[in-house]
């Protein structure tokens, strides 16, 4: 859980008068994407320890002047976007709303601190000092770091007990996953211990490995967290009791599983050629390999690892593919507006480290992505099956 992001009337026209406040940010348009997502990334961190809400004010001058801008659906739309399209980790909470306060039309950005800093931006840590936003020195994110507490923290974030540094491959950490995850000038000038670094970006709690962790870098993740791992069947038939053709069991590092499972997914698809569509050939494939990697990542990314030894489960049968994962709906998700764009993180530690190696690039698009591919390619809308413990999604081959 996060702080709340909300503020009154009353309280948002106070904080637009008060020249001083570092919890104030004062734009006269939203054309400097840049500077806008380095604030939200400050007032994420909350340096000062305020436990306030910070707040971007779009549609003023620096004086405070009311900037007459002529607020649009696509302004309201791309400020939204910056809390979930990847470029600042963990995910912000923030609101974006039209309002008028004083008399001033303008486009109001509210931004909860995080209870998982530090919060980065393309790679970077930033904080808001009195009126200026800057880097954070070692010093600063240390402090940001010492933040957490694990207790509050959701199971992949928690230190795994009796796990030390040795646990992990670190020579993948150095030359794989922190090029991709910290800003090369950043890394290069980084003069840190490589534990102080590793546990800036979450993979370390009170000095120990977190689940999370192990899960993605482990010398031997599944010893740490036995269903961390995906079953692949494929079976000449219907049923699971039909004979089977092809089976495997995907352990290893995040990466080595999500790789091998590209690749299965890629080789069982089988393309046929249209020869009645003119003036030329189609080649078409019964399923979209984009489709149900989206589907699988989707699985691995959400799914519970906590209290199951039970894997995800890719289960391709001559009518179908079924793809299964242990744990309900989390959060904020629910039936009615599940695949819409809502976004709630059972495993936000691994869903960041997914993003940082590539298997996620804009957040809560997955399931729509799917379903436009599906749709273009011609199979049916898949279908989705909720249990309180298990999400279930069936796909059928286009006709």
């Amino acid at each position: 859980m996060r702080s709340e992001c909300r503020y009154s009337t009353q309280e948002l026209e106070q904080l637009l008068t008060d020249r001083e406040s570092d919890l104030v940010e004062r734009k006269r348009s939203p054309a400097d994407r840049s500077a806008i997502r380095k604030n939200i990334c400050a007032f994420a961190n909350d340096l000062p320890g305020h436990g306030k809400p910070g707040v971007i004010f779009v549609g003023l001058e620096d004086d405070g002047r009311c900037a007459d801008l002529t607020i649009t659906d696509e302004m309201l739309r791309i400020l939204s976007q910056m809390g979930s399209d990847g470029n600042i980790l963990p995910l912000p909470t923030m609101t974006v709303e039209r309002r008028t306060i004083a008399g001033c039309e303008m486009i109001v950005v509210t931004v909860a601190p995080s209870l998982e800093p530090p919060v980065r931006y393309q790679g970077r840590v930033f904080v808001k000092v009195g009126p200026t936003v800057r880097v954070a020195s070692a010093d600063e994110e240390r402090r940001l770091a010492e933040r957490r507490r694990a207790a509050d923290l959701p199971f992949n974030m928690r230190p795994a007990p009796g796990a030390s540094l040795e646990d992990l491959d670190l020579d993948y950490l150095r030359s794989q996953y922190l090029p991709r995850a910290i800003a090369p000038d950043v890394l290069e000038e980084n003069t840190r211990p490589l534990e102080q670094q590793l546990q800036s970006l979450r993979l370390l709690q009170s000095h120990r490995p977190t689940y999370g962790a192990l899960i993605a870098f482990g010398r031997d993740p599944q010893g740490w967290v036995p269903g961390a791992y995906v079953q692949f069947l494929r079976l000449d038939g219907t049923a699971v009791t039909d004979p089977i053709r092809d089976q495997k069991h995907l352990t290893g590092r995040l990466e080595d599983v999500l790789v091998r499972l590209d690749e299965l997914l890629d080789i069982n698809v089988s393309v046929r050629t249209d020869v009645t569509s003119a003036p030329r050939e189609v080649a078409r494939p019964d399923y979209p390999v984009v489709a149900l990697q989206q589907f699988v990542r989707n699985a691995v990314m959400h799914r519970a690892y906590e209290g199951t030894n039970a894997p995800a489960r890719v289960y391709w049968f001559s009518d179908r593919v079924e793809i299964d994962n242990p744990g309900g709906l989390y959060g904020q998700v629910n039936e009615e507006n599940f695949g819409t764009g809502v976004t709630d993180y059972r495993n936000p530690l691994l869903a960041e480290i997914m993003h940082h190696l590539g298997f996620a690039q804009r957040f809560g698009l997955g399931i729509p992505l799917a379903r436009r591919e599906l749709e273009k390619n011609g199979n049916p809308p898949p279908e989705f099956l909720f249990q309180p413990s298990r999400t279930t999604v069936i796909v059928r081959p286009a006709p």
